[in-house]
């Protein structure tokens, strides 16, 4: 894959001349940040109620895509989630914040208030688009149904702008609209769930693996797609992902997940050129290689935590990281914000002076 130079650590990318069937010129004017402080969510068991994410905190900047990336259980779709206010039962969200720029706290909306704002304000793609999907409707009746759920006056101009995306994205806008989901396929479906994120103009939009079972053309497709409306529509794009590849193809920022914790965050190619934490490091060296030396393709030792693993003092990466100190079993590592990277590691900490004095020397 071949990575984007612009837009990285850089001020929201520049708008593009119109395209049919979007909308541009004042977007940016609308265009959202989210912060997000000391998030927790928890999950009843019969151990008791366990944290799944433990006190994030995560600034997500006005036209920027960021990307959530982790192993599974790390707490990317936990935090994804949590945007829409969507955590269900057994989960609940415990405590902290979620302000969304023109919505207020994210957290504190209920009812017919948190209905409206989904859709209208927030857009998501699932992971799996087919399970988003009715597969008793076409996809024209469900985005009929959509229309109706928020009010649309002008149902027609809704279909033309659903068969504009479509048509947008390389698709048979009319033809689409008149399937069932099972006649499409998967990279179809992953076009379809776009389109039902986009077409009440959302201004953030949530990614949930948006490539996960996707051949290699129909995700480049989609990398492709996510990238030209973000620019176009000036969006703000939140991005979860397992690839690195991924990330680095059409992020912005990246912020690293681990054990229900946000354990590095900062500009996607600085992170992925110079990691910080250990586990970001590891991440980096797992990733399969197909020249020169693969025996430097090297898997991570152990497991993830579960939600009953994750330690309860100390930071969450102890019992797998090879940097591991006396003061990571008992002390949890606050996040050190410096030059726009943020990071949570006792051993980074440590290290920091000695890299200052190397420098000064």
């Amino acid at each position: 894959m071949t990575t984007i130079s612009h837009g990285v650590g850089e001020s929201p990318r520049p708008e593009s001349s119109a395209v049919p069937g979007l909308l541009v010129g004042t977007a940016a004017a609308t265009t959202p940040g989210v912060r997000v402080r000391d998030l927790t969510v928890v999950y009843r068991t019969p151990l008791g109620e366990l944290p799944a994410l433990g006190g994030v905190s995560l600034t997500i900047e006005p036209g920027t895509i960021t990307g959530i990336v982790g192993e599974s259980g790390s707490g990317k779709s936990t935090l994804a989630l949590s945007l829409l206010n969507a955590v269900q039962p057994p989960g609940r969200i415990a405590g902290g914040s979620v302000e969304i720029d023109g919505l207020g706290d994210v957290v504190d909306l209920a009812g017919d208030r948190l209905r409206r704002a989904r859709g209208r304000h927030l857009g998501y793609v699932f992971q799996a688009a087919q399970n988003s999907l009715n597969p008793l409707k076409t996809i024209g009746k469900q985005l009929l149904d959509l229309g109706r759920s928020h009010d649309v006056d002008d149902l027609p101009a809704l279909v033309r702008d659903a068969k504009s995306l479509l048509e947008r994205m390389g698709l048979d806008g009319a033809r689409v609209l008149d399937s069932h989901q099972h006649e499409l396929s998967g990279g179809m479906r992953q076009r379809v769930g776009i389109m039902l994120a986009l077409v009440l103009n959302a201004r953030l939009v949530i990614l949930d693996e948006p490539t996960t079972a996707l051949d290699m053309i129909t995700q480049a497709t989609i990398l492709r797609i996510v990238r030209e409306i973000h620019q176009e529509r000036g969006l703000t794009t939140l991005m979860v992902t397992h690839d690195m590849g991924v990330a680095a193809e059409v992020t912005d920022r990246l912020a690293v997940m681990y054990g229900g914790r946000v354990v590095e965050h900062g500009p996607t190619m600085e992170v992925l050129g110079s990691p910080r934490h250990p586990y970001t490091r590891g991440l980096i060296q797992a990733i399969p290689r197909l020249s020169g030396d693969i025996t430097q393709s090297r898997a991570l030792p152990g497991r993830p935590p579960t939600l009953g693993t994750v330690p309860k003092r100390g930071c969450v990466f102890q019992e797998r990281c090879p940097l591991r100190m006396e003061v990571c079993e008992t002390v949890e590592p606050p996040s050190v914000i410096e030059n726009g990277r943020t990071v949570a590691c006792h051993a980074a900490e440590a290290a920091r002076p000695a890299e200052r004095r190397k420098e000064h020397a």
